[in-house]
């Protein structure tokens, strides 16, 4: 399986999705049709989900996001989350800037809403929106 990588733009994510495991989205999600956008990274998502690796470590550090990418983000943890209950290991490292605290809340609702634990990772920065 490939790798997928996506580079971003000023209103998509980098993707960096590697077949070992290790899955990463950072950056803005803030297009106006998402599904064009989403629909390879869940085509790929779905593939990987075949053949896992015997642990997904999904790292996730959004500066902003949409309704509707909102709602293909937590798609694609209900999908590790499903991943979780076949038995393999799996955790969102959740990051955000230092005083983002609408970015550390989205975090939050996604961990109530799955069952894959979170690890929430303050990033010491001079960041500002």
């Amino acid at each position: 399986m490939h790798d997928l990588i996506i580079e971003s733009t000023t209103q998509t994510p980098f993707i960096h999705f590697q077949s070992n495991g290790q899955l990463e989205i950072v950056g803005k999600s803030i297009m106006d049709a998402p599904d064009d956008f989403w629909t390879n990274v869940k085509i790929w998502f779905t593939d990987y989900l075949l053949r896992p690796a015997p642990i997904t470590c999904f790292k996730i550090q959004i500066d902003y996001l949409n309704t509707s990418s909102s709602k293909e983000l937590l798609h694609l943890l209900y999908l590790l989350n499903d991943l979780a209950n076949r038995g393999f290991q799996a955790k969102v490292a959740w990051s955000f800037h230092e005083g983002d605290r609408d970015m550390q809340e989205v975090g939050k609702d996604y961990e109530h809403m799955v069952q894959v634990p979170f690890e929430f990772h303050q990033l010491q920065d001079a960041w500002q929106n």
